[in-house]
């Protein structure tokens, strides 16, 4: 069988002419690609150079199809999605042609209309990938429109987390991000992490206020004292990064902003970590949670979308309401725990990380999707 998908992934191209992406989509990619004959990525390839966290394909039938980058904010940004809509409709459907499944990975800004084109143009099997926040109150309005127009089709949706009146064909997926390896690692690490202060935490995402940067900084600038503090590891980048900074050097905190890392860069910093912060105002179910809860690290996390289906108070922290204060309570309640009682919840963290693996994955797509 041959698949094609379609995302908004970023892709570019490296001085020697080899395509990368981001890492967590190309990894997922790379391991579907035993699954199937032929896969098609359908994505956009921008002009700049690569960031670390940027992979290549590793598997030979893989085949990048660019599209001009789209989207952004502005009414600028959202006419040149309109100008484009024919161009990328005909790319998607010259693919399709060559293929017998399809998956369109959503929200995204072409979402809105190609899950209507390939409704009613397409009779290929497919299915959507729903990674945002499947139960948002108040989603924006093109994340809405697609979340309501995959409610009322009839092919499979894999959403995050499960839910009341779940529409039949949505079915609830793990986001994949973890090797039957890195779970053999995972576990030494779990098994030989030290709960003693000084505690060393880590974020990974965008350095903005609405992934609750600001709310950490809040947060530790509150405390009392940092003597159960070692280091606060920030890795990503944002535009406001120079302002978190300043913020931290004036607060005294030990942090340390890396920027973005390659993805084994990001697994050293888990390994040495007791905690993985994401206050985050909304989510779907975020793949840094699992991978850190992999190497027995303790989440303190927003208790939005499934988020709170995974993490409990057996197995780390939710943050409700979500603001600088209540983080600074939780993280006192954690400072508060013996070193005996973090271990455990340091294990239970390393087993629910088993429902994130690429195997697992794969299977489920064949067992629930592919062969049905």
């Amino acid at each position: 069988m041959k698949l094609t998908i379609i995302s908004h992934t970023e892709h570019y191209k490296q001085s020697d002419g080899t395509i990368v992406g981001w890492g967590p989509t190309v990894s997922e990619i790379n391991h579907l690609a035993q699954d199937f004959e032929e896969i098609y990525h359908i994505a956009f390839l921008h002009p700049d150079t690569p960031p670390p966290s940027s992979l290549p394909y590793t598997a030979s039938n893989i085949e990048f199809v660019p599209l001009q980058p789209v989207g952004g904010k502005g009414l600028l940004a959202k006419f040149k999605i309109i100008r484009n809509i024919p161009i990328i409709i005909n790319t998607v459907r010259k693919t399709l042609s060559k293929v017998n499944a399809f998956q369109l990975r959503t929200p995204t800004g072409i979402g809105v209309f190609l899950i209507p084109y390939l409704t009613l143009f397409s009779n290929k099997k497919g299915w959507y990938k729903y990674a945002g926040n499947w139960n948002q109150d108040n989603p924006p309005l093109g994340y809405a429109l697609q979340r309501w127009m995959l409610k009322n089709q009839k092919r499979k949706v894999t959403i995050n987390g499960r839910w009341p009146k779940q529409p039949k064909q949505c079915l609830t997926f793990e986001n994949p991000c973890l090797t039957e390896k890195e779970r053999e690692e995972g576990l030494q690490i779990t098994n030989t992490k030290s709960f003693s202060p000084p505690f060393t935490f880590c974020f990974v995402g965008r350095l903005e206020d609405a992934k609750g940067v600001q709310r950490i900084i809040d947060a530790f600038g509150l405390l009392d004292n940092l003597e159960n503090i070692e280091t606060i590891h920030f890795i990503g980048n944002g535009e406001k990064m120079g302002h978190y900074k300043e913020q931290c050097a004036a607060l005294g905190l030990p942090v340390v902003f890396h920027g973005f890392l390659e993805r084994q860069e990001v697994f050293g910093v888990y390994k040495k970590s007791h905690f993985i912060l994401l206050p985050s105002d909304s989510e779907g179910f975020p793949k840094v949670i699992a991978e850190a809860m992999n190497y027995g690290c303790i989440p303190i996390v927003s208790d939005v979308s499934s988020i709170g289906q995974y993490v409990n108070n057996t197995n780390g922290f939710l943050l409700n309401p979500i603001n600088g204060q209540q983080l600074r309570k939780i993280l006192s309640r954690a400072f508060s725990k013996n070193t005996d009682e973090l271990t455990k919840m340091a294990s239970d963290c390393y087993l629910v990380a088993s429902r994130f693996t690429f195997n697992m994955y794969r299977k489920k797509i064949q067992e629930e999707i592919i062969k049905p």
